[in-house]
């Protein structure tokens, strides 16, 4: 029941807190139009109480894995993690889908169906285009590019990188910051449960 009654409970997370643009993924915008689909039918009987949710998309609405899989996922091995290693990104790239004709060095490429040009215009914005019109060219090698893009993504990573440090060495201030969170969801949820048990009759 867990899967299956996973939108609901999604939906009881976002509208507890009172939650309006909700930032995901272009693969959960259905379980956003269920949740607003709830909101409606529980506002339609019991009057205006929840608010309705708006997904919030980024540029990049949905990533693929270094695979080539439409989706990127822990369970499928096929993601870059914020918390990874230089080592561990590197190898990884390393690892990462290229045009599978591309046999020599000088052998044109094919970035249209290269998964290291895909990640490139997400790290290397500048450098993109060039990249792949040597690849089509047949003049940049996919070693040199994969490095390229090894160099880029740790540079990306790097701020992320040092705020997570900052924290890992400093546990009680993450655990204050965490408790003072929750005691503040805690105080919305609250209120949102007394409008809904209010709505329902229920506030007894």
């Amino acid at each position: 029941y867990g899967f299956l009654g996973y939108p609901v409970s999604q939906a009881a997370d976002i509208t507890c807190f009172g939650g309006e643009i909700v930032p995901v993924g272009e693969d959960q915008e259905p379980l956003i139009e269920q949740c607003r689909e709830i909101v409606r039918k529980f506002n339609s009987i019991y009057g205006e109480t929840l608010k309705e949710p708006h997904t919030l998309l980024s540029s990049n609405k949905r990533i693929k894995g270094l695979d080539g899989n439409e989706k990127m996922g822990k369970s499928l091995g096929n993601a870059i993690y914020l918390s990874d290693s230089d080592e561990v990104i590197s190898k990884k790239v390393m690892g990462a889908l290229t045009d599978p004709a591309r046999i020599k060095k000088d052998d044109p490429g094919n970035p249209d169906i290269c998964m290291v040009a895909y990640y490139h215009n997400l790290f290397s914005k500048d450098e993109v285009e060039t990249v792949c019109e040597e690849c089509k060219a047949g003049v940049r090698g996919c070693v040199a590019c994969k490095k390229q893009l090894i160099q880029n993504i740790i540079k990306e990573f790097e701020p992320l990188r040092e705020r997570r440090k900052y924290y890992e060495e400093r546990p009680e201030e993450l655990k204050k910051i965490l408790m003072e969170g929750t005691e503040k969801a805690r105080q919305e949820a609250k209120l949102t449960m007394k409008k809904v048990k209010e709505a329902m009759k229920l506030d007894y």
